[in-house]
C-alpha cells in the first residue's frame, strides 16, 4: 500500500503540530483536549492538558510507514521512569507492540502538550486518564480505517497487537499500513471513547516493560545537559554573591585573562533578592574548555556587597526558631479546646524537634547549554519545567516565547531544584552578550552554596494525657516558607506548606490546634522532594512514638489508636484554604482507612513483633502526602561505639491505581536511600551569610555501606475506581522517623534533632 504525507494539523488553529517532530508521513495523534472544567470532572482531578475541546487527537503518536510508533513524552525524565510510563500507557490502549515503539522527549511547550512541570508527583496522577484517550482514540481511528478499507461494520474489527483484525475473515492490516488512512479519520469524541477494560491491560500495572533510557543509561550513551556539544561552544562557570541578596562591587580580571583558554571575563545581570527563578548575578569567566573557565574564576579578584543577609548565622537562628515555638503563632487550626485541655491534663508530654537546611545534591549538578541568534534561543538542559523554563527566558531575554526552543535532556537526579531554572537563565543571558554558544557548568560546590533550599525548621508539639488518652494536641511549626522566593517580606508558611502534614492532621483527637509563628528568610528557600512534609512528619511520627513509650504501649498500637476508626478526615471551618496537593477533596479525601490500610500491611510483611538481636530495633511511622499514604518500619543495629547499620526496610505504600509497579519498588527503595542521607548526614549550615558546606565531605550522602542490607516495597492492591495517586516524593517522610524511633528501641536514646551525625556516639 502506498504511504502518503500526513496531512498539515492544526490544534486549536494555532501552529502545525508537525513541527519539531521530525515526523513527515503517517498518523499523528494527541490528547484529546478538554476544557479545566471537563478535566476537573475525572475522578484524577487533572486539569492540566492544554485549553479547548476535543479537536484533532494528533499531537502525541505517530506512526511510521513500517509500522514504528513514536509516542511523545512531555513530562522530564529523572529517574522516576515516567518517559517510560506514560508512554506505555498509550501503548496499550492503542494496542501497540512495545517492541514496535519509539519514545521521543517534548520540547518546552506547554499550549501544545499541557502542564510540564515534572513535580509534586503529579504527572501519573494528571495524566493517566489523557494518556488513555491518547492510545484510545489511536486505537479507534485505526480500526475505523480497516474497517472503511474492508468496507465492513466497525464493530467487526478490532486492534490487537499492533495489527488490525476482521473476525469474520481473519483478515490483518498492520498499523503502519493503515496510518495514512486513519490520518484522514474524523477524531473521535470523549465521550465515544472506548477506553479498555483495565482486565485487558497488556502493560499498566504488570511491571513487565523495562525503562527505555535503560541500555543507553548503562551504557554511558545517555545524553545528560553536561554531554551537549555544539559548534563553536563556549564554556562558562559563574562568581556568584556568597551571599544570598548580595551584590558584586567591583572585580579584577588581569589573572583570569592570564589562564590559557580563558577568553573573557564579563559582569552577570543580578535581580533584587527575592527575585524567583532569576540569577543572582556575579561574574562570568568564557573558556575554550570548563577546566580552564574554572582556574580563571579562581584567579578572579572581586569585592561583594554582603547585603542584608550577611550576618545570617544558622546556630543563632536555630535558637531563634526554637524560642519561636515556645510561643503563640498565628493559628491555623482550631479543634475544639486544646489550650484549656493541657492545662486539665494527667501529663503533658513535649516534644521539640529540629531539621536543618538541606541542599538537593543530586549527582548531576545544574548546567545548561544555550545559543540565542537573530532574535531566537535554543537551550538544552536537565530541566524539571520546560515549559515553565521557556516563558521565563523568553521574559528574561524580551523575546516572544515562541522563539524559544527547549530541548529537555535526561535529568541525572533533580529532586526539586530542576524546577528552577536560573543555571538555563544564566546560559541564555551569556550566549545572547556574546553571540555564540554558551555551556554554564555548576561546579559542586556552586550547586551546594547557591541552591535553592529545603527550609530549616523548629517543630514543637504537646499532647495531654488523660485517663492513659491523648485528650489535646498542640503543634507549632516555625519555618521559612518558600513563598519568601518570590515575595518579600514572606514569614509564615503558606497553604500549600501548611497543608503537608500539619493542619490536616488525620488523628482522632477532640482538641487539637495548629499554629504558626514568624520566620524570616535569609537564604534561598525552595522545594524539596516531599517538602514540607519532611519536618512535620519527623515531629508528629516521633511524638506519637514518645507517647507510646510514656504510657508503656506499642508503638504500632498506638499509632493506630491515635489514626482513630477508618473515616473521611473533615476538617470544616476549622482550617482556612485547606490545600490537598491541588486535588479536589471530593475525588482524594484523607482517608483514614487507607492510612490504617498501609500500617496494617507494613506490620504484616515488615513482621512488627518479630525479635530483634541485642542492640537491634524497630521503629515505625506513617504519613500521608501528595494524596498517598506510606508506612516504613526501618530495623536498625547500633554497637557499642554508636555505629549505626540498617538491616532492613519494610514501606508499604497505597498510591490508588498504578502504572509501574517496578518504579513504585524503585522510587520507594530510592526513598530510603536518600532518608538515611538526609537523617543521617544533612545538613547545610551558614555563618556570616555563607554556606559553610561545599562538597560531599561537607555535605555527606549515603554510601554503600550505609545503604539497607534489605529493602522490601509492598504495594496496597487498589480497586478500579481509585484514582492514581503520587509515588516520587511520598517515600521519604516517614523514613527519619520510623529510623530515629528504631534507634529508641535499639539504645534508648531519643534523637530529636537531624542530622543524627555524631549523637549516638557511645551509645
Amino acid at each position: 500500500m502506498e504511504n502518503l504525507i500526513a496531512p498539515r494539523i492544526e490544534i486549536v488553529s494555532r501552529r502545525a503540530i508537525l513541527r519539531g517532530l521530525g515526523i513527515t508521513a503517517g498518523l499523528v495523534l494527541a490528547a484529546p483536549v478538554l476544557s479545566r472544567k471537563g478535566m476537573a470532572a475525572y475522578a484524577t482531578g487533572a486539569d492540566k492538558m492544554p485549553h479547548g475541546t476535543v479537536n484533532d487527537p494528533r499531537v502525541f503518536v505517530a506512526i511510521a510507514p513500517d509500522g514504528t510508533v513514536t509516542i511523545i513524552a512531555a513530562r522530564s525524565e529523572m529517574g522516576t521512569g515516567i518517559r517510560t510510563s506514560l508512554p506505555m500507557v498509550v501503548a496499550d490502549e492503542m494496542e501497540a507492540d512495545w517492541s514496535r515503539v519509539h519514545v521521543r522527549q517534548a520540547p518546552g511547550d506547554e499550549a501544545k502538550y499541557g502542564n510540564q512541570d515534572t513535580d509534586g508527583s503529579r504527572s501519573t496522577r494528571h495524566f493517566l486518564i489523557p494518556m488513555r484517550q491518547v492510545g484510545a482514540a489511536a486505537r479507534m481511528m485505526l480500526e475505523a480505517a480497516a474497517a472503511a478499507q474492508w468496507n465492513v461494520p466497525v464493530t467487526e474489527v478490532k486492534a490487537v497487537n499492533h495489527e488490525v483484525v476482521h473476525a469474520k475473515t481473519g483478515r490483518k492490516l498492520g498499523f503502519g499500513a493503515l496510518a495514512t488512512a486513519a490520518a484522514a479519520q474524523p477524531v473521535i469524541e470523549v465521550s465515544q471513547l472506548r477506553l479498555k477494560d483495565p482486565k485487558d491491560f497488556r502493560y499498566i500495572g504488570k511491571g513487565t516493560v523495562g525503562i527505555v533510557d535503560l541500555h543507553d543509561i548503562t551504557t554511558g550513551q545517555a545524553m545528560y545537559g553536561s554531554d551537549t556539544r555544539l559548534p563553536n561552544m563556549k564554556y562558562a562557570v559563574i562568581a556568584r554573591p556568597p551571599v544570598v541578596g548580595g551584590k558584586l562591587v567591583s572585580f579584577d580580571a588581569a589573572d583570569a585573562m592570564k589562564v590559557s583558554g580563558v577568553e573573557k571575563v564579563m559582569e552577570v545581570k543580578a535581580w533584587p533578592w527575592p527575585s524567583k527563578f532569576q540569577p543572582v548575578g556575579g561574574v562570568a569567566v568564557i573558556a575554550r574548555n570548563t577546566g580552564a573557565a574554572i582556574m580563571g574564576r579562581d584567579a578572579l579578584k572581586i569585592v561583594w556587597d554582603d547585603g542584608p543577609n550577611a550576618t545570617y548565622d544558622s546556630v543563632a537562628y536555630r535558637t531563634e526558631l526554637e524560642e519561636a515555638a515556645r510561643k503563640p503563632g498565628d493559628v491555623v487550626r482550631n479543634n475544639g479546646d486544646a489550650d484549656a485541655a493541657l492545662k486539665s491534663a494527667d501529663k503533658v508530654v513535649v516534644g521539640e524537634y529540629y531539621l536543618p537546611h538541606l541542599a538537593h545534591a543530586s549527582m548531576e549538578t545544574p548546567v545548561a547549554t544555550a545559543h540565542v541568534a537573530d532574535g531566537k534561543a535554543e537551550i538544552w538542559a536537565p530541566v524539571q519545567s520546560p515549559g515553565g523554563t521557556r516563558e521565563d527566558v523568553a521574559k528574561t531575554l524580551g523575546i516572544p516565547v515562541e522563539n524559544v526552543t527547549v530541548n529537555v535532556t535526561l535529568l541525572g537526579g533533580g529532586f526539586g531544584r530542576k524546577s528552577k531554572c536560573d543555571f538555563a537563565l544564566e546560559a541564555a543571558l551569556l550566549s545572547q552578550a556574546i553571540g555564540a554558544p554558551v555551556k554554564v557548568q555548576w561546579t559542586r560546590e556552586d550547586d551546594i552554596r547557591h541552591d535553592f533550599y529545603h527550609t530549616v525548621s523548629a517543630e514543637r508539639i504537646e499532647a495531654g494525657i488523660k485517663d492513659g488518652k491523648v485528650v489535646a494536641w498542640r503543634h507549632r511549626s516555625v519555618a521559612p516558607s518558600i513563598l519568601s522566593t518570590f515575595v518579600p517580606g514572606a514569614k509564615h508558611e503558606m497553604p500549600i506548606e501548611l497543608g503537608m502534614g500539619f493542619v490536616d492532621l488525620p488523628f482522632d483527637i477532640a482538641n487539637i490546634r495548629c499554629e504558626n509563628p514568624e520566620a524570616a528568610a535569609h537564604t534561598r528557600i525552595g522545594w524539596f522532594r516531599s517538602v514540607s512534609n519532611i519536618p512535620h512528619a519527623f515531629a508528629v511520627q516521633t511524638m506519637v512514638a514518645e507517647i507510646a513509650h510514656e504510657l508503656g504501649r506499642d508503638p504500632k498500637d498506638m499509632l493506630l489508636e491515635l489514626i482513630g476508626p477508618a473515616r473521611l478526615v473533615d476538617l470544616g471551618p476549622s482550617v482556612k484554604d485547606l490545600w490537598d496537593y491541588g486535588e479536589p477533596l471530593a475525588s482524594y479525601p484523607n482517608d483514614t482507612g487507607r492510612l490504617r490500610g498501609v500500617v496494617e500491611l507494613v506490620a504484616e510483611k515488615g513482621e512488627w513483633n518479630r525479635p530483634v538481636p541485642k542492640g537491634h530495633g524497630l521503629g515505625i511511622a506513617v504519613h500521608r502526602s501528595f494524596v498517598s499514604y506510606v508506612a516504613t518500619i526501618v530495623e536498625v543495629a547500633v554497637d557499642a561505639k554508636g555505629n549505626l547499620t540498617i538491616p532492613r526496610v519494610d514501606t508499604a505504600i497505597d498510591c490508588g491505581t498504578f502504572v509501574n509497579p517496578e518504579r513504585i519498588r524503585s522510587q520507594i527503595e530510592g526513598a530510603a536511600i536518600m532518608g538515611i542521607s538526609l537523617a543521617k548526614y544533612g545538613e547545610v549550615t551558614f555563618k556570616d551569610g555563607r554556606a559553610v558546606q561545599g562538597n560531599f565531605d561537607g555535605f555527606q550522602v549515603a554510601r554503600i555501606g550505609d545503604s539497607p542490607m534489605v529493602t522490601n516495597v509492598h504495594i496496597a492492591p487498589s480497586g478500579p475506581d481509585v484514582p492514581p495517586s503520587g509515588v516520587g516524593e511520598p517515600g521519604l517522610p516517614p523514613f527519619a522517623p520510623a529510623l530515629c524511633n528504631a534507634i529508641f528501641a535499639a539504645t534508648g536514646k531519643r534523637v530529636r534533632n537531624l542530622p543524627i551525625g555524631k549523637q549516638l556516639e557511645g551509645a
